[in-house]
């Protein structure tokens, strides 16, 4: 299961830019989960997050 930690996330959209099925930003402009299932393209957006704020459970 994808993770984002609300207090990491600096909302640069990286992830959501990677992978729109399975990240997007919300009204406070952090990232936000819409779709929990690991993937490859989840698993290359923790990688490249800036501030390790995805994780997966």
């Amino acid at each position: 299961m994808v993770k984002v930690d609300q207090n990491k996330c600096i909302g640069c959209g990286l992830c959501a830019g990677l992978c729109p099925e399975t990240f997007q930003i919300n009204a406070d402009n952090k990232s936000e989960v819409v779709n929990p299932q690991d993937t490859d393209c989840s698993k290359n957006a923790e990688q490249n997050c800036p501030v390790q704020a995805i994780s997966h459970k």
